[in-house]
């Protein structure tokens, strides 16, 4: 029996040799055989051309042999042309298509394979590779934001600075406009005295009556402090517009210094988020748009500029301030040395119609000018004390507050050693002080009670010298002291 579906090269398919039997008859026409088969693709391999197997289709193309001669049936095969009813049994592929489709879906497999495994090392490196730029970009954007404090902390210290000492230099200078209103106002009194002086003058009778040297410096008073007073008043006003401009520096560095803190808030709190933070959240397009209006060099400059502009007040200010004080110590000393000139040629004109005076009317006037500069002494010593309260309240004050620092910043360091020893000085002084008043008020008391014995003894003297000695002169010694004329009341 043979087996359907093996090749031709097998035993049979050969010449058979003579055996002594018949042969067989001519077959009949060979039965048309129509292929059943579909081509077939493994799966996986779409670029595989149709083919079908060599077997079948060398059978199918078999000549048959319609020659009825002797030399045909010598080499006559047998029939390999199978029935048209065991069509449907015959295999359709042979082993190498079976060896060469094993191989290719092995091939395939394992180039599946490593392109996967490619795959997978690419995506974990490339995961890996964004995790750490994402993580390098993240710190660097903490490291701007950081320095971005630095930098704000830096230009806020010196706009505090620049804007503390800027207060400071407003009060000094608005203190020094006050000193020159208070200056101005108090030259009113010697004003008012010096006139009041003339006007008593103008009751002289007879041949009293003269243009002597003390009416001269009564005129040059007036003049003098009329001119003194406009002075002050014209440079009253320039310190004046100069505050209106250090306010307008003021309010700029206040404006800065308020953004600079709002910019640090805000920085403070985007340096403080994380990738955990409740707060965070999508904002979708917020990278597109560009609300900035500088850049740091621009906004550095802006912080500078106003710094400037602010230094440029304080010096403008501090220009005002020694231009007051040379001002007010020029001016007070031109009037004390013109009311000291005018009070000389009052004494020399009394001392003119006094010489005839004995020696009683001579310590009577001694008298009144040492309770002249006894009453001068003690109000001086009374504002000396006053002016000592202040600082020694300060120091106190500094003390006990110092006192609340907490911890070991409670520290007996040399501020504390300075304000201790401040306060034990200022204490001594304030007694020294105090002594030295009492003194000199007993002292003023003796000289009271030796003017009034005077005053008894040369009362019937006193007509002729009432208007040169009392009225006026009486009036001249409440002549203000240097204090007041430099505005300091």
């Amino acid at each position: 029996m043979e087996f359907l579906g093996t090749t031709q090269n097998v035993s049979y398919c050969g010449p058979k040799k003579a055996c002594g039997f018949n042969v067989l008859p001519p077959p009949g026409p060979a039965p048309v055989i129509q292929e059943c088969y579909q081509p077939y693709y493994l799966p996986g391999y779409r670029y595989l051309n149709s083919w079908r197997p060599s077997l079948f289709y060398k059978v199918s193309n078999a000549q048959t042999c319609l020659d009825q001669g002797a030399s045909c049936h010598s080499a006559l095969k047998p029939p390999t042309i199978l029935p048209t009813i065991r069509s449907a049994l015959f295999c359709r592929y042979s082993p190498h298509d079976w060896d060469r489709s094993n191989e290719l879906q092995m091939r395939g497999a394992e180039t599946s394979r490593l392109w996967a495994g490619r795959l997978l090392g690419d995506s974990v490196r490339l995961m890996q590779d964004k995790d750490q730029l994402t993580q390098q970009m993240q710190e660097g954007t903490c490291r701007n934001l950081g320095q971005r404090l630095s930098d704000i902390g830096f230009w806020k210290s010196e706009l505090s600075y620049e804007l503390e000492r800027l207060l400071s230099e407003n009060r000094s200078l608005d203190t020094v406009r006050k000193q020159l209103e208070c200056a101005a106002q108090e030259v009113n009194c010697p004003l008012q005295v010096a006139l009041e002086c003339l006007y008593n003058r103008e009751k002289r009778i007879g041949i009293d009556l003269v243009h002597d040297n003390v009416e001269k410096n009564l005129i040059q008073e007036v003049d003098l402090l009329k001119c003194c007073q406009e002075q002050m008043r014209k440079l009253a006003q320039r310190i004046d517009i100069q505050l209106g401009d250090n306010r307008d520096a003021q309010h700029a560095l206040e404006r800065d210094l308020e953004d600079k803190n709002s910019a640090e808030f805000i920085d403070e709190k985007c340096f403080n988020l994380r990738n955990t933070s409740d707060c965070i959240s999508y904002f979708h397009g917020v990278e597109k748009m560009d609300g900035t209006i500088s850049v740091p060099e621009t906004w550095a400059k802006f912080s500078n500029d106003n710094i400037r502009h602010s230094q440029n007040m304080r010096a403008n200010s501090i220009r005002l301030q020694e231009e007051a004080k040379n001002l007010l110590e020029t001016l007070s000393n031109q009037m004390w040395k013109q009311f000291t000139d005018t009070n000389l040629a009052f004494n020399g004109r009394i001392s003119e119609v006094m010489d005839v005076k004995n020696k009683l009317q001579v310590q009577l006037a001694k008298t009144l000018q040492e309770i002249f500069q006894a009453e001068n002494t003690i109000m001086l010593l009374e504002r000396s004390i006053m002016a000592k309260e202040c600082p020694l309240k300060l120091a106190q004050t500094r003390l006990e507050c110092r006192s609340r620092r907490p911890n070991v910043e409670l520290c007996r360091d040399t501020p504390q050693f300075k304000l201790v020893n401040e306060v034990f000085t200022i204490d001594d002084t304030l007694q020294t002080l105090k002594l030295r008043l009492r003194e000199t008020q007993d002292t003023l008391q003796l000289l009271v009670m030796t003017k009034c014995r005077l005053e008894h003894e040369l009362a019937i003297k006193a007509n002729t010298l009432c208007i040169d000695k009392e009225k006026c002169m009486s009036l001249r010694r409440t002549f203000p002291s240097i204090p007041r004329l430099v505005g300091y009341t």
